[in-house]
């Protein structure tokens, strides 16, 4: 048997024990709420010691109008709170799970950080990951400080928004692409496909068909910024859009989501995070 074929019945068996005891309501009714409740709310973060292991980071920022879902959560924390019933509904402690069985990774997996863009601690996590950009706002300082952080080495995954209109949308791509081009004026992000190397980093990934959709009704599709807007060179940041990859970490194994589909949404993770650390 080969080895990827190993690994990939290890994330089916995986995916049946983490998250375990999730349950189906993070947002709203039945999950899929977002119904835009402006609270001002923040989840306490209590970050862990810097201690040189690798630890999954979460950027922070400040949601604009209609970014805070299911009890005042704001959109950064999308996955990241725990289920107020007491359940352990956080994306990043299943996927650090995950990484830690099928790398040699040894990444915390109880433990995470929460870090804004302007904070000097964002230089100590290589990879970072920010959900909701729609209504992401940033200041002139974290603009800085993102800049400085890509410039230096950092890799930054984006996930679950989608296209302007949508619900949910808040200002969709204008919003996002408006904020990276004020740290990156230069920016131009490319359409990718299957060919390129952060989809060959760990799994291939061969075609885009076996990204599961969780209620995005457009087909996925990732875009990408390069160092120097040359292709050859370093992927800095990786976008799906129109997509909610990590919804599928936060719910594996509960029923919520197909097994087979979770796997999948894994195999991104897992290519992300070990191209973000070769590259």
């Amino acid at each position: 048997m080969s080895r990827r074929a190993l690994v990939s019945g290890a994330l089916l068996l995986l995916a049946l024990l983490v998250g375990a005891g999730t349950l189906l309501a993070q947002r709203g009714f039945g999950g899929f709420g977002g119904f835009g409740f402006d609270s001002g709310y923040e989840p306490r973060v209590t970050n862990p010691e810097y201690n040189g292991q690798f630890t999954f980071a979460r950027i922070k920022y400040v949601s604009g109008p209609g970014g805070w879902y299911y009890r005042g959560i704001p959109a950064w924390a999308h996955g990241y709170v725990p289920d107020p019933r007491g359940a352990n509904t956080r994306a990043e402690t299943d996927l650090m799970q995950i990484m830690k069985d099928v790398t040699y990774l040894n990444p915390r997996v109880e433990e995470s950080v929460v870090v804004a863009l302007d904070d000097p601690e964002l230089f100590k996590y290589p990879v970072a990951y920010m959900a909701e950009p729609g209504f992401w706002t940033m200041s002139d300082k974290e603009a800085a400080g993102l800049r400085a952080y890509l410039l230096k080495g950092g890799f930054l995954m984006v996930d679950d928004f989608r296209r302007d209109g949508d619900y949910r949308s808040g200002g969709g791509w204008d919003n996002f692409e408006s904020n990276v081009r004020r740290a990156i004026p230069e920016e131009k992000f490319y359409t990718l496909d299957p060919s390129y190397a952060v989809f060959d980093s760990f799994f291939r990934i061969e075609s885009f068909d076996i990204i599961p959709q969780a209620y995005d009704r457009a087909r996925p599709e990732f875009y990408g910024l390069f160092e120097n807007n040359d292709p050859k060179k370093r992927l800095m940041i990786i976008v799906n859009y129109s997509t909610d990859v990590s919804q599928y970490w936060e719910y594996s194994a509960t029923g919520f989501r197909p097994i087979d589909e979770s796997n999948n949404a894994y195999k991104l993770g897992v290519n992300y995070i070990m191209y973000g650390l070769t590259h």
